[in-house]
């Protein structure tokens, strides 16, 4: 009953905290202290829900015992982080986004491309991830490259989808005020579409940075060398390692949000200028 009332106690000091905080004024360390206080009660209450019940580690580990494995699993989980963030999802991110971003581009140059190449695109992004992964594998490979075509493939399509939206975000207006300007096609290009597309170029890129990371996992499912987020966490299940699996969650979970965080920042340094920015300072 002990870590049945720590977990209500977790509970009712977390709730109670973020209330409090809740009516502050919303400054960086307030915002920066609710997601933090909110999170670690979750852990608290997950670690007084599982040892009051006696939660199997099979079913559900501790946190506690999650922690344990992490720290005494350091080397693991680095080789697996660099064989699945470093050298499949980031090599895939940069080479997806990056020739999405050119082939937006010709797009943009060439309106007949649009027509034709966008409704193939929105096609070969509603395939599943799961069809198309034991077929890259066979095609680049077991190594890296064959999750960094996987990671291409997901984020593609949609930063083409929204770096097209965005170079069309300009009005008439916007268009004939450059051209009275004497602007040629590129100035106008990069003064003025291309800065009122880097919101969508953005948003796309966040949306990137969470499907490269599970297209990188998934793609280990279906073969990899004896090293990888993936091939980890399928075999520690089949081990019935599951404070080992939660670790590599743990890590994904860490690189996700560092990555989504890295990219928001740019965007606020890069749109300071437009209001949703603003409204956030």
């Amino acid at each position: 009953m002990g870590w049945i009332v720590f977990a209500m106690v977790a509970w009712i000091i977390g709730w109670g905290l973020n209330i409090w905080l809740s009516r502050q004024p919303p400054t960086g360390p307030v915002r920066l202290a609710m997601p933090i206080i909110f999170g670690l009660t979750l852990i608290a209450i997950w670690e007084g829900v599982v040892r009051g019940f006696d939660v199997s580690s099979v079913l559900l580990p501790a946190p506690s015992a999650i922690g344990v494995r992490f720290a005494a699993s350091g080397a693991i989980l680095w080789e697996d982080f660099v064989q699945t963030v470093i050298k499949g999802a980031l090599t895939g991110y940069v080479i997806g986004c990056g020739s999405a971003f050119l082939t937006a581009l010709v797009i943009d140059r060439f309106p007949f491309f649009r027509r034709g190449l966008l409704p193939v695109g929105n096609f070969v992004a509603a395939l599943p991830v799961v069809g198309m992964a034991p077929i890259l594998v066979m095609w680049f490979g077991f190594d890296w490259q064959s999750k960094a075509a996987v990671v291409v493939i997901m984020v593609f399509f949609p930063m083409l989808v929204n770096t097209v939206q965005g170079l069309q975000a300009s009005n008439a207006m916007q268009r004939d005020l450059m051209q009275t300007y004497a602007a040629t096609p590129q100035q106008t290009l990069l003064k003025l579409r291309l800065p009122m597309a880097m919101p969508f170029v953005f948003n796309g890129l966040k949306i990137a940075t969470t499907l490269a990371l599970i297209g990188a996992i998934v793609a280990e499912f279906f073969g990899s060398p004896i090293r990888g987020m993936g091939f980890r966490i399928s075999t520690s299940v089949g081990q019935l390692a599951l404070d080992l699996v939660w670790a590599e969650i743990v890590v994904a979970a860490l690189v996700g949000s560092a990555a989504y965080g890295a990219v928001a920042l740019i965007e606020r340094a890069v749109t300071f200028w437009h209001p949703s920015q603003r409204a956030r300072t």
